[in-house]
């Protein structure tokens, strides 16, 4: 299945900060973010638990509101819930009481697209994801993997400019993650949408992305962005690669960085710098 490149699908983040709680309840999620994400890239965002990772893509959800700052897509500011920003969480959220294929068609529904056209494209849709056989089936017969493509599908069928992720594989066992893993990268080399991928897992990061950014513990803050420039298409190979370690072992030594701290650098070869400050002799 073909689609064309679009050129669509750029985020502009700028001074976002993102508070949750009411009263004395309230906190501060993310300070200060600053980024622009290009159209057509694959970025994840790797932090630790609780610094804000799922905070920042519901609000490019649209289910959150900023606190301050500004968060626009194509130049347009984010308001409100939109099927050009598809998401989709660690848990499914098929409807077990229709099809596999009626679930994928179900966005197409909403917009009165007829029956006809929105089965054709929902096929389509299951052929993308390697399920052209089981439209006919519920959501409890698939597995896990299955259920996620299924929920990938039906997503993607609306076309949207951006897919944003929320440790969609986190809980499936680890030979059907890498295999999705695969399949996602397989897909976004066909449809080019943007992606925004959360994750706390540091292979998953450096196996999947074009661009990693990496958030400091609550208030989360942006302290690193990575350019990632492994060739594609990327296998299974990338992980025993050297460079891919030394990547691994920065972002470990980012995820235990403590305030106080200066942070651990990569030096122009890839390799650690010291994270201590210098010594004087005195």
């Amino acid at each position: 299945m073909s689609m064309m490149q679009s050129p669509q699908g750029q985020i502009d983040i700028e001074q976002l900060s993102i508070v949750l709680g009411d009263g004395a309840q309230a906190f501060e999620a993310v300070q200060g973010l600053d980024c622009r994400i290009e159209p057509g890239q694959f970025v994840c965002i790797l932090g630790p638990s609780g610094c804000g990772k799922s905070t920042l893509l519901g609000a490019l959800a649209g289910h959150l509101n900023p606190s301050a700052g500004n968060l626009r897509v194509d130049g347009a500011a984010v308001a409100g819930p939109s099927p050009q920003r598809g998401m989709v969480f660690q848990q499914h959220t098929l409807f077990p009481w229709r099809s596999v294929r009626d679930n994928v068609a179900f966005g197409l529904k909403m917009q009165g697209i007829g029956k006809a056209e929105r089965r054709k494209a929902a096929d389509e849709m299951l052929a993308l994801v390697g399920l052209e056989d089981f439209a006919d089936r519920w959501p409890n017969q698939l597995s896990g993997g299955m259920q996620q493509r299924v929920e990938i599908a039906r997503v993607l069928i609306n076309r949207p400019r951006l897919l944003l992720m929320d440790e969609p594989f986190g809980a499936l066992d680890a030979l059907t993650r890498l295999n999705m893993q695969e399949l996602l990268l397989d897909i976004w080399t066909q449809i080019r949408t943007t992606v925004v991928f959360v994750t706390h897992d540091i292979d998953e990061a450096l196996f999947l992305a074009d661009r990693l950014l990496v958030m400091s513990s609550r208030p989360g803050r942006i302290i690193e962005d990575l350019r990632l420039d492994f060739p594609r298409p990327r296998t299974t190979e990338l992980v025993t690669r050297h460079e891919f370690s030394r990547l691994k072992r920065h972002c470990l030594e980012l995820l235990r960085h403590e305030d106080g701290r200066q942070l651990p650098r990569l030096n122009p070869l890839g390799l650690p710098l010291e994270n201590t400050l210098p010594r004087f002799a005195l």
